[in-house]
């Protein structure tokens, strides 16, 4: 993943893409992971960095979605249960079984949230991650040490899966390069092609990280996958195309484990917004979420709102022996759900279905939107085949359902701060072994060297401060001050990787801390 590299080499580029993915969050990466290997030539183009957007701020689970069967969202539930199952086989480096607690405060509580989850358990079928369960009162409390016992009647325990998010589309972007396809972040498309049929036959991009001028790319198909903002690729092939996108934003804290100690997580069923509210151990931390909040504005960086933060901290408190304070969170971040917009008026956003749709223009253009993290695979396999099926080509077997990602190991030690590298970790060690001077430890807390930034500049595409403490690794989403503490030597060392000065070094460590003051409260 040679950036510069690659770069160079489109330009020269006349032959004729199969299959150009604009979009580097979850969608994009599924569907590029899909084409390419059904045997397609193809590239993946992100804008800005992968998984700058939505697929860097979930809520880090790999789930068949509770609530949804709560809405008889039945088929939902079951993809995203079998889609669950294959993730935690295909990328066991960073997908892992989860115990969840809902506590219950009343004899009907404990019936209904028990028959519900016995059907979740076999809409998974052989590829459950474990039996739900009724337990009682002093099991709930041996499993939640914190949770208030006050009208406490018991509890219902069942199994879903957490992962860490940018890393897996980090994973995925390197599978892609393994399988011989091309990626690049920081490379945005300006323009659609058509030929003498209205057919898509070409795009012009920019590279908007080292500039030049644009270039023109020659493809046979393209996949719009970009998320919330699908409209505005959209809107380039048709400038009078309806809205497909409903955005929705959701919001999440990150507190120290005192709040939730143990391998357990907590799941509130209904909270004041109609919403599930979940608190899971993640990195040693707690991640506290989300909110659903409709939203007109659409933006790489959304910003959490007051209300936002105090819906989550009330609604903590309720069942919180040890309620957190404002003081008490070390980073907060809010991502934008691309939620497939409702065709009639007046749906509530948490009540628009989390499925993908598939739009096909006139041109040929493919856009998917909708869906979400745990059904990435699916949605790619889906959107290949609509491909194939709309320009008439040769159908194609998928080829993802048993495949291993970039990384992937068994046997994880998840007490490793470094657990998420997998089988990159010996090389990493190997890269210390060789270079002793990187050995030096950058946070002592989050376990944070310096090789790990040269790893992310030559290895993982990380070209600024941003990209390697918010998503090559989680300080940011973890501590955010943490965080800006360290941004200065992290600077530094890129700038060494990259060739750059030190106005480049001032220019990122002030670009830098203007970013994370939307993680600070």
């Amino acid at each position: 993943m040679k950036r510069e590299e690659i770069v160079a080499s489109l330009r020269a580029d006349l032959e004729p893409w199969d299959i150009i993915v604009i979009g580097g969050g979850a969608t994009g990466l599924g569907a590029a992971l899909e084409a390419v290997t059904r045997g397609y030539r193809t590239l993946l183009l992100e804008q800005v960095d992968f998984a700058k957007s939505t697929s860097s701020k979930s809520t880090k689970l790999v789930h068949g979605g509770v609530r949804y069967l709560a809405q008889g969202d039945v088929s939902l539930v079951r993809e995203a249960s079998v889609e669950r199952g294959l993730l935690t086989r295909n990328a066991p480096h960073l997908v892992r079984n989860l115990s969840f607690v809902i506590p219950t405060f009343s004899w009907w509580e404990n019936l209904k949230y028990t028959i519900g989850l016995k059907m979740y358990d076999w809409l998974a079928g052989r590829l459950s991650l474990g039996k739900s369960k009724h337990i009682s009162k002093a099991e709930a409390l041996e499993r939640l040490s914190t949770l208030k016992p006050d009208k406490l009647a018991g509890g219902v325990l069942y199994h879903d899966g957490q992962f860490d998010d940018s890393r897996l589309a980090i994973n995925l972007a390197q599978t892609i390069v393994d399988k011989n396809g091309t990626v690049l972040n920081y490379m945005k498309v300006t323009r659609l092609h058509k030929d003498e049929l209205g057919k898509i036959s070409g795009i012009t991009v920019r590279d908007t990280l080292n500039g030049g001028p644009d270039f023109h790319l020659n493809t046979r198909a393209v996949i719009n996958a970009t998320g919330v903002f699908a409209d505005d690729i959209l809107e380039m092939d048709n400038p009078a195309a309806p809205k497909s996108i409903a955005a929705s934003q959701g919001v999440h804290v990150v507190l120290d484990q005192k709040f939730l100690p143990g391998h357990n997580a907590l799941m509130i069923p209904s909270t004041s917004d109609g919403r599930v509210l979940f608190a899971v151990p993640w990195h040693n931390k707690v991640v506290v979420g989300t909110t659903d909040t409709p939203v007109n504005y659409i933006t790489l960086d959304p910003h959490a709102l007051e209300a936002e933060i105090n819906f989550i901290l009330t609604t903590a408190d309720q069942y919180l022996a040890h309620p957190p304070q404002r003081a008490d969170v070390r980073s907060v971040w809010a991502g934008l759900r691309p939620l497939a917009a409702a065709k009639a008026e007046g749906h509530k956003t948490k009540e628009i279905s989390r499925s993908h749709k598939i739009i096909v223009a006139k041109s040929g253009l493919i856009t998917i939107i909708g869906g979400k993290w745990t059904t990435y695979r699916r949605m790619g396999q889906d959107v290949v085949e609509k491909l194939e099926q709309t320009l008439v080509w040769k159908p194609t077997e998928t080829a993802t359902r048993h495949l291993q990602i970039h990384g992937a190991i068994d046997n994880v030690n998840w007490e490793d701060p470094w657990y998420f590298y997998g089988s990159d970790e010996k090389h990493l060690k190997h890269l210390e072994a060789s270079h002793p001077e990187l050995q030096e430890v950058l946070s002592q807390a989050y376990g944070i060297n310096k090789s790990q930034v040269v790893w992310a500049v030559r290895e993982e595409m990380a070209r600024n401060i941003e990209d390697f403490l918010a998503r090559r690794v989680r300080l940011l989403f973890l501590d955010a001050r943490e965080a800006i503490r360290i941004a200065p030597a992290v600077a530094t060392i890129m700038a060494k990787e990259l060739n750059k000065d030190e106005s480049w070094i001032n220019q990122q460590i002030d670009s830098f801390n203007k970013e994370a003051q939307l993680f600070l409260l």
